[in-house]
């Protein structure tokens, strides 16, 4: 193969990652999109949750107008907020002698040319974008676990991470290093101050670093020596002639840092924004589905052991076996519709028909001897209901026990009918990958039917009176 060849096989796959990272992003764009759109949760269900609702939209905004965040991470006195001054070219971030200046994570635009000037940062095939620049306090100061809580909750929303350093690193760093790490972001570990060391001791706390400190963590590449704010001392003669030592801030050594940032967009930039973004929507997604479900089920709870006793008494009191499965399967139907809407799916009459009879066929034999056994009690109960009359009322009694019977029964399959529609429409109107049978038969499992059984039973007991009884009409 001749090298005409081989670069146009390197310009065909340039092209083709191209088209693969617009594809990346054009489908986090529409995943995100879809999430905050579909956010119906009412003003009960947000309490709590705002800051959440608030990240996603700022995502959506973020990703829409190509925003890039990088975050700076680190112990107290490291150089954080100089670092990203000397980035920025400009003294934005608070920095002081004091320990402890960034007490809430602060950003700003960083906008850059590839020339390393300072209008706008280009990334390949991206137009025009802006990096984010994210100062956060240190990881180790009073306060120290909600510090900590605040460093994981940026890392999961930014693209890339810088963890600064300025020597060997403590056990301390160590650990937060480790803790940002697992989060599963780019990170670069920015070795800071490199002026306060001569030069053989910055190779040496390099090498230590590499070789031994995070080995297992971070490669070689990933590692970058700066000097945000270098301190040079001078001797200079004074007005008297003699030589004094003048200390002043030299100028930032932090090209490298930059140029590797850099480079790293200009590879990675679409596609690291596209999957960070979907990942951080897939964990707050997750926090308002969950709050969403737990308050959605009390109330699906409530209108379950409604339509429970609803279909029990209507059986009950009905002593024809048409109308006893009629009756029946119209309230299980108006169930499913009723706890569609609830969960923001509604449902016309046909699906809820539909997914009924997908219900009912996972349910197999159970639903079987149900029917059965609800037939054989229909008649029994039908026959007692028309001798009632003959016999004086003497036939009353066991009509109500075999009523009382058949009514339990029922009930325990609407509870179970209403158990499984809950578990699809929390689930977004699917099964997952078990598929329904697995997760009839794990619900099926899960009821204690004897228990259930019991409770309907005395319930009707003190609703199922001799005047409330229909005979039919002799």
């Amino acid at each position: 193969m001749n090298n005409n060849s081989l670069t146009d096989l390197d310009q065909t796959l340039d092209i083709i990652s191209a088209i693969q990272e617009d594809l990346n992003y054009q489908q986090a764009q529409a995943s995100l999109t879809a999430i905050v759109e579909q956010i119906d949760l009412d003003t009960t269900e947000k309490q709590g949750l705002e800051k959440e609702i608030s990240h996603l939209c700022t995502m959506l905004e973020n990703l829409n107008q190509g925003v890039v965040q990088i975050a700076a991470f680190g112990l107290v006195g490291r150089g954080k907020s100089s670092l990203l001054n000397a980035l920025l070219g400009e003294q934005v971030f608070t920095t002081g002698p004091v320990h402890g200046v960034t007490q809430t994570q602060q950003s700003a635009s960083w906008q850059l040319n590839q020339a390393d000037g300072l209008s706008t940062v280009t990334i390949s095939g991206w137009g025009n974008a802006q990096l984010q620049l994210i100062d956060t306090p240190g990881i180790d100061e009073v306060k120290g676990q909600e510090r900590e809580q605040l460093a994981i909750a940026v890392a999961q929303q930014v693209d890339l991470i810088l963890f600064v350093i300025a020597g060997d690193m403590s056990q301390v760093e160590f650990q937060a290093l480790s803790r940002l790490r697992a989060v599963g972001k780019p990170m670069l570990l920015v070795f800071n101050k490199i002026d306060q060391y001569p030069a053989t001791d910055q190779q040496l706390i390099y090498e230590k670093i590499r070789d031994e400190r995070v080995k297992e963590l971070l490669s070689p590449e990933e590692i970058v020596l700066v000097s945000a704010s270098p301190l040079v001392t001078e001797l200079r003669e004074n007005t008297q002639g003699k030589l004094e030592r003048y200390q002043y801030r030299g100028e930032a050594k932090v090209d490298n840092l930059r140029l590797k940032i850099i480079d790293l967009l200009q590879r990675e930039g679409k596609s690291l924004v596209a999957l960070n973004t979907l990942l951080c929507a897939d964990n707050l997604n997750d926090k308002l589905v969950q709050q969403k479900m737990r308050l959605r089920d009390s109330q699906a709870n409530t209108i379950l052991q409604k339509a429970v006793m609803v279909k029990a008494t209507a059986i009950a009191l009905n002593p024809v076996t048409v109308l006893d499965l009629f009756s029946g399967a119209v309230v299980d139907v108006a169930l499913i519709i009723s706890l569609s809407k609830l969960y923001g799916l509604p449902m016309t009459q046909t699906a809820a028909i539909a997914l009924l009879q997908k219900i009912g066929v996972s349910m197999g034999g159970i639903t079987a001897s149900e029917f059965l056994a609800g037939l054989g009690l229909s008649s029994l109960k039908g026959l007692l209901g028309l001798t009632v009359p003959l016999t004086g009322g003497l036939a009353l009694a066991p009509y109500i026990s075999v009523a009382l019977t058949q009514a339990s029964v029922a009930g325990v399959s609407t509870l179970a009918i209403g158990q499984v529609t809950k578990t699809y429409l929390a689930n977004g109107a699917a099964w997952g990958e078990t598929g329904p049978r697995t997760v009839v038969r794990d619900i099926l499992n899960s009821l204690d039917q004897n228990s259930v059984m019991a409770r309907i039973k005395q319930e009707l007991q003190e609703k199922l009176t001799p005047e409330r009884i229909v005979s039919p009409s002799p």
